[in-house]
């Protein structure tokens, strides 16, 4: 029986896996420099964590969520996104007790959404995100946008476009709210059933709607911009001129709406403007979430983050013509001449691996031509020979696969010589 992968999901095979690696590292270190630290929270939460997180009125919630129950009745869900996750093990470990706050995590892994598969959209992709909770200052607004844009950029990217809005605070956004309800209620018997659902419960997400996003309601709806208190409005003042120092350039985009229920005040979406790159063009989001902490049963704790696609963020790349520059190569290649050889060669392998030093050797039985092919298409760096007579001499040949030249050393000291040749190459 042949068994087939799962509809919407991948299989990251050598080859393709060094390029997550190395976009996980630079996201890793790019978190250190920010002073983020790692979260990791379980794959699968209670079902009602992202019912009151994420928000009943959203598509996750809705129509995406892979929910089942256990066998104590429980009902769960695979994580759909991070931030209720984040906000959950946040409130579960009393990190608002931490005496340093804000408290800025960082996340790397899979999330579930089922829905239609296509490109840059899978049913379990990955994510890397960052939440940072405790500060109210508009200044973390711009410093998560900062990291985001930081990563784009350091891994190559140029034609990126961030669009920004406001969601305002509590006030202003029921303001807007009833003036949404004034505005779509006379039609909409002309919407969809789920922006007729929406008009009451969160009559903003008819504005992220992709059915009727070109019913000549949509382009006439009131701007949020309009409905700011003064308050929001300073706010959204100071996230600007916070972007404006860090040369940081943005579009003002008064229909910018996030997809979750959670959002307030700063919300924005980084787009790619590459050619080629696809019909959905976003590659990431976030916003302030000032609200969802108490909703999770913790204290008053305002909060900020954003998530992006790993996908997304190849195809990108890919759009771009952008090439990482992954190191595919190893250091040695132990080539074996006769029955002692190979014997030998276990302890010689194991010991230039314990000194650090990637190394791989035969065990297909192959002529030495073979193991030369092999060493080559590994672009190893050096390649130790080693036979029955070296053997007797303990000595070992060492050839440099770059400049051609060969040397014979004392076999106890192969791992040092190599540690040394390795250094000068990096010029340490």
């Amino acid at each position: 029986m042949s068994f087939q992968i799962p509809r919407g999901t991948q299989d990251i095979v050598p080859g393709t896996s060094e390029l997550w690696q190395y976009i996980e590292d630079k996201a890793r270190d790019i978190c250190r420099r920010y002073n983020y630290h790692e979260l990791r929270t379980p794959i699968f939460e209670h079902t009602e964590l992202f019912q009151r997180g994420v928000g009943d009125t959203t598509d996750i919630v809705q129509k995406e969520m892979y929910t089942f129950e256990d066998r104590g009745n429980r009902s769960l869900t695979l994580r759909p996104e991070g931030t209720a996750s984040a906000v959950r093990a946040y409130v579960n470990n009393k990190m608002y007790g931490l005496p340093e706050q804000p408290v800025k995590l960082y996340y790397i892994g899979p999330m579930f959404r089922y829905e239609r598969p296509q490109s840059g959209r899978m049913r379990q992709f990955v994510q890397f995100g960052i939440e940072a909770l405790g500060s109210n200052d508009p200044s973390i607004d711009a410093e998560v946008i900062a990291l985001a844009m930081s990563l784009y950029q350091e891994l190559g990217l140029k034609k990126l476009k961030l669009y920004l809005n406001s969601l305002g605070d509590k006030e202003s956004r029921e303001a807007h709210r009833q003036a949404l309800i004034n505005h779509f209620e006379p039609r909409i018997g002309e919407f969809c059933s789920d922006c007729q659902n929406r008009l009451e419960k969160n009559p903003l997400r008819i504005l992220d709607c992709k059915k009727d996003r070109d019913h000549e309601l949509m382009g006439t709806a009131p701007s949020i911009i309009d409905y700011l208190n003064e308050e929001s409005t300073v706010y959204f003042t100071k996230v600007k001129e916070a972007l404006d120092q860090m040369g940081i350039d943005y579009v003002l985009d008064d229909r910018l709406v996030r997809g979750l229920d959670y959002y307030n005040h700063t919300a924005f979406e980084i787009m790619s403007d590459a050619d080629g790159f696809g019909a959905i063009t976003t590659l990431s989001g976030g916003g302030r979430y000032n609200g969802l902490v108490e909703e999770m049963g913790g204290p008053s704790t305002p909060g900020i983050g954003f998530a992006m696609s790993i996908e997304r963020l190849l195809m990108a790349l890919e759009a771009e013509g952008v090439e990482l520059p992954i190191e595919k190569t190893i250091d040695c290649y132990v080539v074996t001449m006769g029955e002692e050889a190979q014997k030998v060669s276990n302890g010689l392998v194991q010991k230039l691996r314990n000194a650090g030093i990637s190394t791989e050797r035969d065990y297909l039985d192959k002529k030495m031509k073979g193991q030369f092919k092999a060493a080559n298409r590994l672009k190893s760096k050096y390649v130790a020979i080693l036979g029955d007579e070296e053997i007797e001499k303990n000595e070992i040949n060492i050839k440099d696969m770059n400049s051609g030249e060969q040397e014979s050393i004392d076999l106890t000291h192969v791992d040092s010589y190599l540690k040394g040749k390795l250094k000068e190459e990096v010029g340490e």
